[in-house]
């Protein structure tokens, strides 16, 4: 069975494309989805093709590696990400005042800024 990445796929629309790896563009309808199945733009797939009235289509797709659904639902509302990134933005420009001035911050805080860093990004990377 071929694989390949979602390149496209519209939730409301219940249609996308996989980019298959060896390059060939296949159509995707939500009813060859496995149930409780949601494609993000980058989930790696595999799937049967047959063709359509349109050119080749996915049959029988198969999720190879797909985000955790559980950070998704754990993600901060928009309006809390704000205050933390507004926070976040007051520690660093403390942070660069110092480095201005030749000194970087000491081990504990500098784990700290780090650690923040991380799971903000993680946040967002969902």
């Amino acid at each position: 069975m071929p694989t390949g990445k979602v390149r496209f796929y519209d939730e409301e629309k219940g249609f996308g494309f996989i980019q298959g790896d060896d390059g060939e563009q296949v159509y995707v309808h939500a009813s060859v989805l496995p149930d409780d199945v949601e494609l993000t733009a980058g989930m790696r797939l595999e799937y049967g093709v047959a063709d359509g009235r349109r050119g080749p289509q996915a049959l029988s797709v198969r999720v190879l590696d797909a985000p955790p659904r559980a950070a998704r639902r754990n993600r901060k509302p928009a309006v809390e990400m704000a205050v933390i990134v507004e926070d976040l933005m007051k520690m660093l420009d403390g942070i660069g005042e110092r480095l201005q001035h030749g000194q970087y911050p000491d081990r504990q805080a500098s784990r700290q800024v780090a650690t923040i860093l991380r799971r903000l990004a993680d946040d967002f990377d969902v």
